[in-house]
């Protein structure tokens, strides 16, 4: 599996049903920008709660989607292991297993 490729086709896939429900996308996509831009919290700490839902959630496409971003904020590694622990206590097993999906998301898509 490459997370690259993983992201690549979620955004072609995103793409397509954009322009399927174009006011459902502009919505959606407004709300994103609402609060990633809003609020007491830093971008990098949202990130952070989004990678933490998407383990916990086990969203494969969303912890690509966020590792991206969190790694263009300046996102450690051992701050991601912090996240993760915590998505991981939150979700037991099964986050531990999106947790380790995670961890070598990160490793790949840092690498460049």
């Amino acid at each position: 599996m490459s997370w690259s490729k993983t992201i690549d086709t979620t955004r072609e896939d995103l793409r397509t049903l954009n322009a399927l429900i174009p006011d459902t996308a502009r919505a959606f996509g407004g709300l994103g920008k609402a609060v990633k831009e809003g609020g007491m919290l830093d971008f990098k700490t949202k990130e952070f709660v989004a990678l933490g839902i998407a383990v916990a959630t086990k969203c494969e496409p969303c912890i690509g989607l966020h590792m991206e971003a969190l790694i263009r904020a300046g996102a450690t590694r051992e701050e991601v292991g912090d996240v993760l622990a915590m998505a991981i206590q939150m979700g037991g097993g099964p986050a531990m297993m999106y947790a380790a999906k995670a961890i070598t998301c990160y490793d790949e898509l840092s690498q460049g």
